[in-house]
């Protein structure tokens, strides 16, 4: 397959991206690291990137930004980074991505456990994972030509203990290799419409 990874030298990305290469034709792209360049948060970006790279059979989006703040502190400005970035730009690139997706193929979004399970300080994250959640489950309605489409959504994985720990007591940290089999599920299996949700 011809596979597309956004946000594929980020933490989860990284992973997702050195297992697909083994065994198909992997294109990584970022806002500044990647084979190529691309902005989620702009459709023209999205779309010139597409125009460029020409026909796949999957696209994988590990990438997009929200806002962690106090609620008290979150602006409305602050609230339209997540909503621009990783729920607009997801969503563009499904409303973009599958003119440029052969027959059969595949998108996988990212979400990630504070759709289900929020902790503090993640009003703006949690509200922009619930609603990808929600989209995913209503556009697999619509979608023609075989294509299928899945959201990964994954606990605070190892790799991030470090960073995020502290906002998640009592979470069991998810390994690394167990939040890349969602990835393969979606991409490689037949779900469809689904929230792959792993959380312990």
């Amino acid at each position: 397959m011809k596979i597309l990874i956004i946000g594929g030298s980020g933490t989860i990305g990284r992973v997702v991206s050195r297992y697909f290469s083994k065994k198909h034709n992997v294109i990584t792209a970022g806002r500044k690291s990647g084979e190529e360049v691309v902005d989620i948060a702009s459709s023209e970006s999205i779309e010139t990137l597409f125009k460029k790279i020409g026909p796949l059979d999957a696209i994988i989006c590990a990438a997009g930004e929200a806002k962690w703040a106090p609620f008290n502190d979150l602006s409305e400005d602050d609230y339209y980074i997540g909503i621009r970035s990783k729920l607009m730009g997801q969503v563009n690139l499904v409303r973009i991505g599958k003119n440029y997706l052969n027959p059969n193929g595949s998108i996988t979004l990212t979400t990630g456990i504070l759709a289900d399970d929020p902790v503090i300080m993640t009003a703006s994250a949690a509200m922009v994972n619930g609603a990808i959640h929600s989209f995913v489950k209503a556009v697999v309605l619509e979608l023609d030509n075989g294509i299928r489409i899945n959201a990964v959504s994954s606990g605070l994985v190892e790799e991030a203990l470090d960073k995020y720990g502290d906002y998640f007591p009592g979470h069991n940290p998810i390994p690394m290799d167990k939040m890349l089999m969602g990835y393969i599920r979606s991409v490689e299996g037949k779900a469809n419409g689904e929230i792959i949700r792993i959380y312990d």
